[in-house]
């Protein structure tokens, strides 16, 4: 009695795929929505604890508003996916974040000293604070904004893909 020959290659074969290829992936989802959302939600918090850290220390740390750039476009790219509007939008509200971080410091700072409560001085002398803000600016303010946002940029693209 002889054996069956069995086919080239694979010897277990016998004809047949050992394994069923797998299904083809679904489509991606665009969720740009979830993604603002998101990168709106952590611009709000990431801005205010920047603002409370340096208003509680009374001193600028600008390598933070990397983070809090570098935080907004994550939120936004692991939440919303690769859409490319994330990105960009992430960058714009990073910028936002970073100035109402220092607006809440400014606040704080000078709540401190005239003994009065950092949202009196947000809410009712908006404008003295705007202004002390824009007596404060150096080139390193605007250094920061910049990397703040390409961090933001950078983090959104990295989180979705």
């Amino acid at each position: 009695m002889s054996q069956p020959v069995p086919p080239p290659g694979n010897p277990f074969a016998q004809g047949a795929e050992p394994y069923p290829s797998a299904p083809p992936a679904p489509p991606a989802r665009s969720k740009v929505g979830l993604g603002l959302v998101a990168a709106l939600i952590a611009a709000l918090v990431a801005g205010g604890v920047y603002g409370g850290i340096a208003g509680g220390i009374e001193r600028e740390i600008g390598w933070a508003a990397v983070g809090v750039g570098f935080l907004v476009g994550f939120a936004a790219g692991k939440a919303g996916g690769s859409n490319p509007a994330l990105p960009v939008v992430s960058a714009v509200l990073s910028l936002g974040a970073v100035y109402f971080g220092q607006l809440f410091a400014l606040a704080i700072i000078g709540g401190k000293a005239l003994d009065v409560s950092a949202t009196e001085i947000l809410f009712d002398h908006f404008d003295v604070l705007t202004q002390a803000w824009k007596e404060e600016l150096d080139p390193l303010t605007f250094l920061f904004f910049a990397l703040a946002a390409f961090a933001a940029f950078t983090g959104a693209k990295k989180a979705a893909g």
